[in-house]
C-alpha cells in the first residue's frame, strides 16, 4: 500500500505545474491579443480557439507552471536523500527547464486543443463538455513527457505493466475533480466567466 501511495504522489508531484498553469492562466483576465488571432475556421465559419484563449493567458499560465515546476526540482534537490521520495524532473535545476516548460505550456497546448474540438463540433466559447475541459490539458503534458523525456515519463507514470494502467487512471480521475474544484475557485474569485 505504501508503494502504491508512494507512486501516485510522484504522479501528482510531477504534474503539479499542469495544474498551476491551467489554474494561472485566467489570471490574464482574458486581455491580450487572442490565440487564434479571431481568425475563423475555413470549414465550418466558427473561431480556431474561441475569446477565452488569449497568449496573455497562455504566457503567464505557463511561467507561473514553469516557476512552481522548477520550485519544485529546488526542493528536491535540496532535501536529504532519504526524503526524496518522488521523482525529480531531471538531474539538476538547469536540466528541469525542459520537462517541466513541456509540463506547464503542454497543459495549456492540451486545453486549447480541448478549445478547438469543442469549437468543431459546435460549442460555444464557455461551453460545457466535462472530458474535452479536462483530459487534454493532463494527457497532452503526459504525452509530451512520453516522447520528449521518456525517463521521466517511466519514472512517474509507468513502472511497468498493471501498475502503469492504475497510475495512469488514477491520475485521469484525480484531474477530473481537481479541474472542477480549481474552476470553481476560479469562478467565485472573478477570475472566470462559468464555473467549469
Amino acid at each position: 500500500m505504501t508503494l502504491w501511495l508512494l507512486a501516485m504522489a510522484g504522479a501528482l508531484w510531477v504534474l503539479l505545474p499542469t495544474y498551476v498553469a491551467n489554474g494561472a492562466a485566467p489570471l490574464s483576465l482574458g486581455r491580450g491579443p487572442k490565440m487564434d488571432f479571431g481568425k475563423m475556421w475555413p470549414g465550418d465559419g466558427r473561431p480556431w480557439l474561441g475569446r477565452s484563449k488569449t497568449w496573455a493567458g497562455f504566457l503567464i499560465g505557463g511561467t507561473v507552471g514553469l516557476l512552481v515546476g522548477l520550485f519544485e526540482q529546488y526542493l528536491l534537490l535540496a532535501a536529504p536523500p532519504s526524503l526524496q521520495i518522488v521523482p525529480a524532473f531531471a538531474a539538476s535545476l538547469g536540466s528541469a527547464v525542459l520537462p517541466v516548460a513541456l509540463i506547464s505550456y503542454g497543459a495549456l497546448i492540451g486545453d486549447a486543443l480541448g478549445s478547438f474540438v469543442k469549437r468543431r463540433i459546435g460549442m460555444e466559447s464557455g461551453g460545457r463538455s466535462p472530458l474535452l475541459d479536462q483530459l487534454p490539458f493532463i494527457l497532452v503534458p503526459m504525452a509530451l513527457i512520453g516522447v520528449f523525456v521518456p525517463n521521466l515519463f517511466l519514472t512517474a507514470f509507468w513502472p511497468g505493466g498493471m501498475a502503469g494502467v492504475l497510475i495512469v487512471s488514477w491520475v485521469v480521475i484525480l484531474s477530473l475533480f481537481l479541474h472542477a474544484g480549481f474552476n470553481l475557485v476560479g469562478y467565485f474569485a472573478g477570475l472566470k466567466k462559468v464555473p467549469w
